[in-house]
């Protein structure tokens, strides 16, 4: 949500901002609409304070039996009375506007966000490691687990559709591996504390890290005012929603393992093969939440943490900066961790790391106690990474020319020091 006095003060300022988001010039609008909510709060606290002194002066005149005059000022008391009550009514509509308006309109970009329209104007921040060096035509991940019977599409669309998928033996237990090694580096060395969230959520948690209202149609309903999570950024973030954290308690730094859904609505046709876009997937979530000052360099430690995970893993992989048409709603920076799919030939989203500065925190009206006053605080969220496809950046990057697949070395302990997965 964005800070009105800011809008008021700065119009052009932030109509530029909201063009660098794909956004129309729309600062003229609520303004307008601000103004009239203003005057209508204006007129109504003058009629008010017009009540309180007419019954004072009823008093008065009662005490002297002038009732003839408190004839007259009672109906203008009744007067005033109605006219309360519609401009009561107004206020809400012109509120409800305003907030209709605010609710849907992208953060501000960051100063150090580049600006562009899309991916292709996004920025290599910098990469690591080297690509996997194969002495044969590498696969794909869906034909590695397809050619091993432990990856089956076919009876997952059977039992739930398309776009999931069963994995068995040795890959199911392989995928449970990889989130248990996320966890246990997240949390041993890298400063979260792990958290069990609830998956369904309320309409209230979705609009405050920004899905509600404008993304309803990438979610999976459960039921009335309930919600299936697309991430753990939802209960996580939503930990701190309406609260006043004391500043000695931050920074607080989150983690989560848990199942995701979305309906993928804009991504019709596309990777239809594999399980590159699912209904539902894994992923370990980071959230930190931190005073302003402190949210840009927490941005690069949760980039640094979810980097970890791969640098383990040793899979190449390269890190973007997005640039303003391309980031998230909520965000005001984001770097995206492509990994280096050498079936595909091609990089691969594995991670999103965002900074959300005090746009959810407005939302979710989540603050911290400085001084003598409080101050929203700013929150950051990323993927550590997405699970499925870890699973599939190491099928493709282990895979050996007879069709097995070598573990890495960092999750053998947790596989009972299989090496492969035949």
């Amino acid at each position: 949500m964005h800070n009105i006095n800011f809008i008021r003060d700065n119009p052009i300022i932030f109509d530029n901002f909201m063009k660098q988001r794909g956004e129309l010039p729309c600062s003229k609008n609520i303004i307008k609409i601000d103004e009239d909510k203003r005057n209508t709060q204006t007129v109504l606290q003058n009629l008010l304070a017009e009540r309180n002194k007419l019954s004072k002066e009823i008093g008065i005149l009662k005490s002297q039996n002038k009732d003839s005059e408190v004839e007259n000022i009672l109906k203008r008391v009744e007067k005033i009375k109605e006219e309360t009550s519609n401009l009561k009514e107004l206020e809400k509509i012109k509120e409800d506007e305003l907030h209709a308006i605010l609710s849907r309109l992208p953060n501000i970009p960051s100063s150090t966000t580049p600006q562009g329209k899309n991916e292709n104007d996004n920025i290599l921040y910098r990469e690591w490691g080297d690509k996997t060096d194969f002495q044969f035509k590498p696969k794909r991940h869906y034909e590695i687990g397809e050619n091993l019977n432990l990856m089956n599409f076919d009876l997952a669309s059977k039992l739930s559709g398309s776009r999931f998928v069963v994995l068995k033996g040795m890959l199911s237990k392989l995928e449970r591996a990889i989130a248990q090694f996320m966890l246990d580096k997240h949390t041993d060395e890298n400063g979260y504390t792990e958290m069990y969230v609830p998956f369904l959520v309320k309409n209230d948690s979705l609009f405050g890290t920004g899905q509600l209202p404008k993304f309803g149609e990438d979610l999976f309903t459960a039921g009335e005012n309930h919600w299936l999570i697309p991430t753990a950024e939802v209960p996580l973030t939503n930990l701190v929603r309406d609260k006043i954290l004391q500043s000695n308690n931050l920074p607080m730094r989150v983690t989560s393992y848990t199942p995701c859904f979305r309906s993928e609505a804009g991504a019709a046709g596309q990777d239809t093969r594999g399980m590159l876009r699912q209904h539902q997937f894994s992923k370990v979530e980071l959230v930190s939440i931190v005073e302003p000052q402190h949210s840009e360099n927490e941005l690069e430690r949760m980039l640094e943490s979810a980097e970890s995970i791969l640098k383990d893993l040793n899979i190449h992989y390269r890190v973007m900066t997005l640039c303003s048409g391309d980031m998230g709603f909520s965000a005001n920076k984001t770097y995206d961790i492509e990994v280096w799919l050498p079936g595909e030939n091609n990089y691969r989203e594995i991670s999103s790391c965002s900074n959300c500065g005090e746009f959810q925190a407005r939302r979710m009206n989540a603050k911290y106690k400085s001084k003598d006053k409080n101050i929203f605080v700013h929150t950051l969220n990323g993927s550590g990474l997405a699970v499925g496809r870890t699973l599939i950046a190491i099928l493709e990057n282990y895979q050996t020319e007879d069709g097995n697949v070598i573990i890495p070395e960092v999750l053998r302990k947790y596989l009972n020091n299989h090496t492969s997965l035949i």
